[in-house]
């Protein structure tokens, strides 16, 4: 007599107990990947004497006053010239937050604890919505300039072609800009340069003369062979995909990246409330739902455009 076998399933010969096999989990959850937001980093200029609560903050700037370089006459009472009028930059301010609201029925039937990766997930929402708000505002500076790096140079975003990468050329160009600008240095003498690591692989895949690895190939090995850009042509480098990309180049698609470069005050925040995680009241009838979410009132303008160049190109490993 043949003999009937109890197993996990139901096949010829044997008897399957699935209702006793069930898929195992793992309670804990991972958190998807992020990056760092940076953005509200490079937001150096702040309000030092606000003279009160509004909906906006206004800054203002003085002029200098032409130079006087004329000898004076020993007899002669010379004549007076007029101080400018200041120039303002108008910080506007605005709501943000966002709110999930989680029920009791959740916190009981869940596998896994829901609170603290709610308030996690939360945590970061704010930071990396901020970050975006931010950047949409300092992407949007007076100063530009496109990738060299192909065989013709664009003139607008919209030219972009799919072989415009960057080059060390456009670094040079923009950092010399900023100094003849009288920008600030953000680190000793060096600007700060915020690039997609799309973009980076081609800056640190540039040879021949006056390229990247021309000019670090006696470097320390440290600053060559894992991939840190470090500081080059005058400005310090900090590699985040983070920067904003569109597909507004030519024809609308090929792939444009906005790297920046940057000087002291050129970004201003003004805060009526900074932002913060916010735990909300129960108040439904069966105390059920649970709100929780963050909330803040800030704004950005840029300050100073002298300090603020931004460099648009295309990369070879993501134009389209």
């Amino acid at each position: 007599m043949a003999n009937t076998f109890t197993g996990t399933a139901t096949i010829s010969n044997q008897t399957g107990m699935t209702n006793v096999v069930q898929a195992a989990y793992d309670r804990y959850v991972e958190m998807a990947l992020r990056s760092q937001p940076l953005v509200r980093d490079i937001a150096d200029k702040r309000p030092v004497q606000q003279a009160m609560p509004g909906s906006s903050v206004v800054f203002q700037l003085y002029s200098d006053l032409a130079q006087a370089t004329s000898t004076l006459t020993e007899n002669v009472d010379p004549d007076a010239v007029a101080i400018s009028n200041t120039s303002t930059v108008t910080v506007t301010l605005n709501e943000y937050g966002n709110a999930a609201l989680l029920t009791r029925k959740l916190g009981l039937f869940s596998l896994s604890d829901v609170d603290p990766a709610a308030a996690d997930i939360i945590a970061y929402n704010l930071a990396d919505s901020l970050d975006a708000v931010a950047m949409g505002v300092l992407r949007q500076g007076t100063n530009v300039l496109f990738g060299t790096g192909g065989a013709t140079d664009a003139t607008t975003t919209a030219t972009i072609g799919s072989d415009d990468i960057i080059a060390t050329a456009d670094i040079r160009k923009a950092v010399a800009k900023l100094r003849a600008g009288l920008a600030v240095p953000r680190l000793g003498s060096l600007y700060a340069c915020y690039i997609h690591p799309e973009v980076s692989h081609d800056l640190r895949a540039e040879t021949g003369s006056g390229g990247f690895q021309d000019l670090h190939k006696y470097d320390a090995s440290e600053n060559f062979w894992p991939g840190f850009i470090g500081t080059y042509e005058g400005a310090y480098f900090v590699e985040t995909p983070r920067m904003y990309q569109a597909l507004d180049g030519a024809s609308s698609t090929t792939r444009v990246f906005r790297t920046i470069l940057a000087g002291k005050q050129a970004l201003a925040e003004a805060v009526a409330e900074e932002p913060h995680t916010v735990v909300g009241p129960v108040v439904d009838k069966l105390m059920r739902h649970r709100p929780i979410g963050w909330y803040g009132v800030l704004g950005w303008a840029r300050y100073r455009e002298a300090a603020l160049y931004r460099i648009e190109a295309t990369s070879s490993i993501n134009n389209t």
